[in-house]
């Protein structure tokens, strides 16, 4: 068996400015662009002429976009869900002019952060929230990519498998991090979660952590696993993107930041680690 990637990167980790995020991705040989946010602003709150530059730009660069990076569902359980249905709709909007279907998101803060010990009382709740989402990106023809995340409800494998079966939709998929399963201090996480996960899997990001202390480090050089990730997704017959998320320098709540060399380092790790095991870049 073997496994296809195309990689993709996660642009306002390289920089606020998009002309630079663009000429590194380039230099990188990195053709995909995740995107969160670019010239201070994130991406739900770009207007049709910051849409149209990207847009332009990205042709330019030989660039596609392949993900909004979205905060949708990174906000309190207790918040209106239309709020949520608004951003959807907006980033629908912006997906339709970047040629992306891809929305990544997530399953809302619980009202207790203390501790998770607690948090399974919430899937029925996140299930039935998120569905509405998914229903509303169906019929737009867009997929969302839930994100596991700590301090949200599928911070651990196995609510992340609660929550994807009890929506039961194919406009709900699971994008994989193994540094945030790391954060929660969820040990081995491809062994204790990918036969659970690997069905629902449409996208991956790369970034890797250590159980120690939750510090970042590039792929192969913390507890996520790696290695075995790379593994089960060539196993797997995996054809699809890993989006570098590499958080190297920064680590923030609602983003993160290495630079063009931390960028550079993550991308130079990760190819490290799939020539090793013989994955193919496309």
């Amino acid at each position: 068996m073997t496994a296809t990637f195309k990689l993709s990167a996660f642009g306002d980790e390289i920089s606020n400015d998009l002309a630079e995020q663009l000429q590194t991705l380039t230099a990188l040989r990195i053709s995909q662009l995740d995107l969160r946010a670019a010239w201070g602003k994130n991406v739900t709150i770009m207007d049709e002429g910051d849409v149209s530059r990207i847009r332009k730009m990205c042709r330019t660069y030989s660039v596609t976009v392949s993900c909004l990076a979205s905060p949708v569902g990174k906000t309190p359980l207790v918040d209106p869900i239309q709020v949520e249905q608004g951003r959807l709709e907006r980033l629908i909007a912006i997906g339709n002019s970047l040629d992306t279907h891809f929305v990544r998101i997530f399953s809302f803060y619980p009202p207790d952060l203390s501790t998770n010990a607690h948090y399974d009382q919430y899937v029925p709740e996140v299930i039935e929230r998120l569905g509405r989402l998914a229903r509303l990106a169906e019929s737009e023809g867009f997929i969302l990519l839930l994100e596991n995340e700590k301090g949200i409800v599928t911070d651990t494998p196995e609510r992340c498998k609660a929550v994807l079966e009890g929506v039961g939709s194919l406009a709900l998929r699971y994008a994989w991090d193994s540094a945030n399963f790391v954060q929660v201090e969820v040990a081995n996480p491809v062994a204790r979660g990918w036969a659970g996960l690997e069905g629902y899997l449409q996208y991956v990001h790369i970034k890797d952590a250590r159980l120690a202390d939750g510090s970042v480090t590039p792929a192969g050089e913390g507890d996520g696993q790696l290695p075995e990730l790379l593994r089960a997704l060539k196993d797997k017959n995996y054809r699809g993107t890993l989006a570098l998320e590499p958080h190297l320098k920064i680590a923030g709540h609602s983003s993160g930041f290495s630079g063009p060399d931390g960028m550079q380092m993550a991308a130079s790790a990760l190819r490290k680690l799939m020539k090793e095991l013989g994955c193919q870049e496309v």
